[in-house]
Formats: C-alpha cells, structure tokens, sequence
C-alpha cells in the first residue's frame, strides 16, 4: 500500500520549513516509527517518523527545500521489506574507516569536508586521529564548504537586522560586587541542593533581581505596537540559551511566582532539552524581557540586541577578581559587569541607569530580594 509523506501542522507562527535531513533513502528497509526525516522550522526541529514497516518509494523534496503544512515530500510503500543484498565490499570499507576515528574526528572532517580516505592515520592500525586531520589541513590543503543557512539561524539574523533598524537602541553598563551571592550560596548550596534536588546558581538571583526591578520601571516591561505602548501586567523572563542550532530563548512564565528552586529546575531543563533540541515552540515564544549571559564562555563585557518585540535585554558577564575601594581602602572583590541595552524609544536613559542600579542593590545585598526593598 502506497502512502503520502507530509509536512506536519505548522504553528500559526510559523509559515514554512526546511528540509534538513533525510535519515532514510529510497529503498531502504525502515521500521515503525523509525525517524524518517528532521524538518527544521525558524523554532524547533520537528521529526517525521514511518507509519509503518515499509520503505521510502521516491523522495519528492530533498534537503534543503522550503516547504509547507501539508506538503507532500516523499512516497512511502507499507508492508514487509526483504533482506537487501549485502554491501559491496569496497562500499563497507570506507564506511568502517570513519566508523573507527572518535567523535571529534569525524566531526573535524565533516567540518572541513575531509575524505577519510584522503588523510594517512597514523593512530594504532592505521587509525585516524584528529592531529592528523589538522596536519592534512596545515599541509596546504584548502578546503572550503558551502551550506545553506539554517532556518534557525535565518531567522536570528532576520530578527537582529530588525532590532537595529526599527529600535533606538541604547546601552548602558554597571557592575556588581558578587561576593555577597557567592557567600550565600557557599553557605546553603548543600542544604539547598538536599531540599529541592537541584544545585543553587547564579540566574535564580538574577532573575529575581530583574523582576524587581521591573516591578519599579514598568516601561522596562513594555513593548511598542504600533502607535501604542502596551504595559504588561505579568513577567515572562526569556533565558538565551546556547545549543547546537544556534541561541534559542526559552521563557520562565510568571517569575514573580516562582521560588529559586523552581526558576533553577525550570532554567537546567530548557538547558538540557535545547542542546537535545527538545524545546517546543510555544516554550520559547513570548517574554516580556530577557537575561543573557555571555560570562559562561568567558565574555568580559558585551552589548547585547534586543530580542523584538521586547524593550530591553540584561547582558551578564565573566566574575573577574578586580581591585575595589570600600570605605577607603584598595581591596580585592568578585566583579561582574551588566549591561543594559533598551530601546529609547519608550525608555529613558534615567530609567535605564535606575534599572540597572536595583539590580545591583539586589544582588549586593541579596535581603533586599526576600523583603522587597
């Protein structure tokens, strides 16, 4: 029985995708529910699975191709497939020599669209390690490769070329003396950890922080529409987040609500599930505000880009150890620098720095969290 491949119900957000890759050829025996093909949306990464045992007839659209709801892009034929014949023997070789090389290996060579079988491995039986990739490389071999851009990455850029040419953008910086949250933590990390089963980080401070501090300058919490300035009564604080596909925000809804524990839980699951590419769409749509925090990868100061439709975005950066006066005298503290970028259009630079001055109150005297002052 023959069956027609669609494209799934896309989002209303979302008008089309990309076909990124097809796991399974024409012919090829596939199982139940066995992943056919990824299909990659500005969002997420969608998988289309086999109805049944069977094969894949003819594939209509190949990788690459922008496609939409519904779309018919491959003929599949259900029923009990026979054993194929085994593979030529020349064909079962090179597979087994990049089989045999490590992760990173391989992972070089796809980089630089290397042939195994053009490096000389030098590893135990002949094996190739990544050193003898990077001397392939530094021999005079110029390599080049050209993808398409992802639909992920597509639409970042879309949105940041946005952001700059809508929004009056403006940043403004501080820092903050860290000293105080590292002392608390180091203090109830354990108790915390032992009571709420997750470890006590730095974004649950910051981003209650943020909320306070959006609680007292409610434009921060605003965005533009149109001719009108919508003031949002509730906080969605996006989290930028890293993954494999590129910067994805996920957003905490309703943070005034949430305790420290719940905003960490909430924070290492979008974390894990972004770098599986797990997160759904409707997890990362929306916010009213959003945290980055360059500092993990070492990044001492930044200007970070709106994320449209919002007003402002808050940049963490590296704690650095750095000379300080306190009460007159050179002493050595934990410093952080935070950065500030909004949108002028609808807030005022006065506001911007007052913003930015709650935070740094409240993480420098973490009380000011718990007794809203």
């Amino acid at each position: 029985m023959s069956l027609e491949i669609k494209v799934p119900v896309l989002p209303e957000s979302v008008s089309d995708a990309m076909i990124a890759t097809w796991h399974k050829k024409p012919g090829e025996p596939v199982a139940r529910d066995e992943n056919l093909v990824d299909i990659e949306t500005d969002k997420v990464m969608l998988e289309i699975v086999a109805p049944s045992d069977g094969t894949i007839e003819e594939i209509i659209h190949n990788e690459g191709d922008i496609v939409t709801a519904q779309q018919v892009i491959a003929k599949f034929k259900a029923g009990a497939v026979p054993a194929q014949d085994p593979a030529p023997v020349q064909n079962t070789a090179t597979k087994v020599s990049e089989q045999n090389t490590s992760p990173s290996t391989r992972r070089a060579l796809k980089e630089h669209d290397i042939k195994a079988q053009d490096v000389t491995g030098t590893g135990k039986s002949g094996r190739i390690t990544k050193h003898d990739v990077n001397n392939y490389i530094a021999s005079g071999a110029r390599t080049e490769k050209r993808v398409p851009m992802s639909r992920l990455r597509a639409k970042i850029a879309e949105r940041l070329v946005d952001a700059q040419h809508t929004a009056a953008i403006l940043t403004t910086f501080n820092e903050v003396n860290m000293q105080p949250v590292m002392d608390l933590r180091k203090r109830y990390k354990e108790k915390f950890e032992k009571a709420h089963g997750i470890k006590l980080g730095f974004m649950s401070f910051f981003t209650l922080a943020v909320v306070e501090a959006l609680k007292r300058f409610p434009a921060v919490n605003a965005s533009i529409d149109g001719d009108d300035i919508v003031y949002h009564g509730f906080f969605d604080i996006g989290i930028a987040v890293s993954s494999p596909r590129g910067l994805v925000v996920p957003v905490l809804r309703g943070v005034d609500g949430l305790t420290m524990a719940e905003i960490e839980k909430q924070i290492s699951d979008y974390g894990k599930r972004a770098g599986e590419g797990k997160l759904s769409i409707d997890e990362m749509t929306g916010g009213t505000f959003t945290i980055s925090n360059g500092g993990v990868f070492g990044s001492l100061m930044s200007t970070p880009i709106l994320n449209p439709p919002q007003s402002a975005i808050l940049g963490m950066h590296k704690i650095e150890q750095r000379p300080v006066v306190e009460d007159g005298a050179i002493v050595v503290r934990p410093m952080m620098y935070l950065a500030l970028s909004y949108d002028h259009r609808i807030i005022d630079g006065s506001e911007s720095v007052r913003f930015l001055v709650t935070i740094k109150e409240a993480l420098e005297e973490p009380a000011r969290l718990l007794l809203g002052i």
